[in-house]
């Protein structure tokens, strides 16, 4: 008896299955976990470079264009993570098809206007300071 016998006989028909979709969404999730890292280990170490810093030097870090690139993948990446996680939590454990429907639009609605909000502050500081 093989792997293949063991397969619901409408599943072969159809010719339905996983297709792989989920590996994607599991990668994405790895790859932007494993960014973070990175970029929040970077962070730190700037934050703590500004410990007793005034606000212009504060704002002059910000405004450098390497300092302003990095913070603005962050919060795009930190965004993007956040989604794919509680997407996760959202499918596994909501189990109306309308509130789960309902609760995946208005996360990757709010993420979407917060990644904007938080990359608009970072931009009006690099390119008016």
């Amino acid at each position: 008896m093989t792997a293949k016998d063991l397969r619901n006989p409408l599943k072969v028909a159809r010719g339905l299955g996983s297709s792989q979709s989920g590996v994607g969404h599991w990668w994405t999730q790895r790859v932007t976990a494993a960014a973070l890292v990175v970029l929040l280990i970077w962070f730190v170490i700037t934050v703590l470079g500004l410990l007793h810093a005034d606000y212009a030097t504060a704002l002059a870090t910000v405004a450098k264009p390497w300092n302003a690139l990095l913070l603005i993948v962050l919060l795009v990446t930190m965004f993007w993570h956040a989604v794919l996680g509680l997407q996760v939590v959202i499918e596994d454990y909501v189990h109306t098809r309308w509130k789960e429907v309902l609760s995946l639009v208005l996360i990757k609605f709010l993420a979407v206007l917060g990644a904007l909000a938080s990359v608009l502050a970072v931009l009006r500081i690099a390119l008016t300071h």
